[in-house]
């Protein structure tokens, strides 16, 4: 019964409509699954029994004809998003018990269309880091590994994880400077990060507020493109918003991309880029090009700041939103003498390593004296590389790119441990399009020569997710990538 569990999304809604299985075999199955892969860490709670319940309902949706548009398919859930009763925690140690009132727009989302939740998976604790190995329950493992344990990237690294190993159908995740796609890319597996503005961020624990955005990831384009259908819409709780119609994404998958324009970006293939992405990027170009694209070169000129800008920035917000966590109103409480000694040691205890250093950084440039030097400077270029886009897209309709440098690396790498100026290194390709607000999708290309996954990314104007999945559907055809 665990084959049912390879099966795409789209696939999945087929079988249950034809009835050649149910919501609770389906989901009976992935629980099997979920038992058998406790190794890779992808899930930090699990919800077996209600995940049961839901199947249920969804069968009788099936049998009264009226089931919607997830009806009974099992996804799993970031530990970022809030969930109303189940345990949630952005793998924190400050939140370990936390359990909210409420449910995220996005999940309501998904639970309307019927979807099935499976439990809670792991990412980097408040989503702060680029492998996963942040989380206060321990590193997930990518089901990639062969000898030796490798990261499934992150934040999103539990998401990645689960989907790859055919965990869950699908998975919900998050993105601030790259942790939908590069999971996705070190995963084998497809997500996209949508416009900013285009899924609300109500219930959704905050990193850097101007640049975290939701999105799915899944097994293929398709499946990217039906969760991204319901997940996305206006909420008027979310001021960040955008009041604009969401398409049916899937109606793009079969459009012609004859005379679309291709934008190659030269400073993103810099002297020394690993020759293994930069054929694999050539490759994909090569792809379009024999289905009627142009491909331009264009040139995003402030690229090399990108980084620099982007590590100022999201740091002095996450300095802002994580001061909420102080042991008075919810979550991890040490108590002390007085209540600044209870601040004090609610949050050493409560923090780890990596989410102490952005705290630090982001005070550091939002305080007195460094403000203009640091913080104003970065939003300064962040508008050159926004305008940059602007300019490039004159040029071209939508942007190729690798969407990450590396492969994944084996979890505890001393060049990453001993260096997070390296492991920064890894967003290189994404963070630019979490500064713009643009869309950008990851999709699998081909695997390197040590057997391991390489992602493609595609760089799209202000909601124009439709060209992504129109663009992204034609590389996946004719690159045949096998899901492990």
């Amino acid at each position: 019964m665990k084959e049912i569990t390879r099966l795409t999304i789209h696939e999945a809604l087929d079988g249950l409509k034809k009835k050649e299985f149910t919501s609770v075999e389906l989901t009976k199955a992935y629980l099997e699954n979920m038992a058998a892969g406790k190794h890779y860490n992808a899930y930090v709670t699990e919800c077996a029994e209600m995940a049961l319940v839901q199947a249920a309902a969804a069968d009788k949706h099936y049998a009264a004809g009226t089931s919607r548009a997830l009806e009974g398919i099992p996804l799993g859930i970031k530990d970022l998003f809030c969930t109303k009763g189940i345990r949630t925690t952005a793998c924190s140690r400050i939140l370990n018990n936390f359990i909210p009132p409420y449910e995220s727009t996005v999940t309501s989302h998904l639970l309307d269309d019927g979807a099935v939740f499976l439990g809670k998976l792991n990412m980097d604790e408040f989503a702060m880091g680029g492998s996963n190995e942040t989380s206060f329950f321990g590193p997930a493992v990518n089901p990639w590994s062969k000898d030796v344990d490798l990261v499934p990237g992150g934040s999103s690294g539990g998401s990645a994880a689960a989907v790859a190993a055919n965990m869950c159908a699908g998975a919900t995740a998050t993105d601030t400077g790259g942790s939908i796609r590069e999971p996705a890319a070190f995963c084998g597996c497809t997500g996209i990060k949508p416009t900013y503005g285009r899924c609300s961020r109500y219930g959704i624990m905050a990193f850097a507020s101007s640049l975290d955005q939701a999105g799915p990831i899944a097994k293929d384009v398709r499946d990217c493109a039906v969760l991204l259908k319901s997940m996305a819409g206006f909420d008027a709780k979310d001021s960040t918003s955008c009041e604009k119609e969401v398409p049916d994404y899937e109606q793009f998958l079969e459009k012609d991309i004859k005379g679309l324009k291709v934008g190659l970006p030269k400073e993103y293939r810099p002297e020394g880029l690993n020759p293994e992405v930069c054929a694999y990027w050539d490759k994909a170009a090569a792809f379009l090009k024999e289905r009627g694209a142009e491909i331009v070169e264009i040139s995003l000129p402030h690229t090399k700041y990108a980084l620099a800008a982007y590590y100022v920035l999201a740091p002095a917000e996450a300095s802002s939103n994580l001061a909420r966590y102080d042991g008075i109103r919810y979550g991890l409480r040490e108590e002390g003498e007085n209540l600044d000694k209870l601040y004090i040691n609610t949050r050493t205890a409560g923090f780890g390593a990596e989410v102490k250093r952005r705290i630090m950084i982001g005070t550091y440039v939002l305080s007195a004296g460094y403000y203009d030097a640091y913080y104003l400077k970065a939003q300064k270029i962040r508008r050159l590389i926004h305008d940059d886009f602007v300019n490039a897209f004159k040029e071209c309709d939508i942007i190729l790119t690798p969407t990450s440098p590396v492969t994944a690396f084996p979890i505890g790498d001393e060049s990453m441990k001993n260096n997070p100026i390296n492991m920064y290194l890894n967003d290189v390709f994404t963070v630019s399009v979490n500064l713009a607000g643009l869309p950008g999708l990851s999709l699998p290309i081909g695997l390197s020569k040590t057997g391991l996954p390489l992602g493609m990314q595609l760089i799209g104007k202000p909601f124009d997710e439709g060209t992504i999945f129109k663009v992204a559907a034609k590389i996946e055809a004719d690159a045949k990538f096998e899901r492990k």
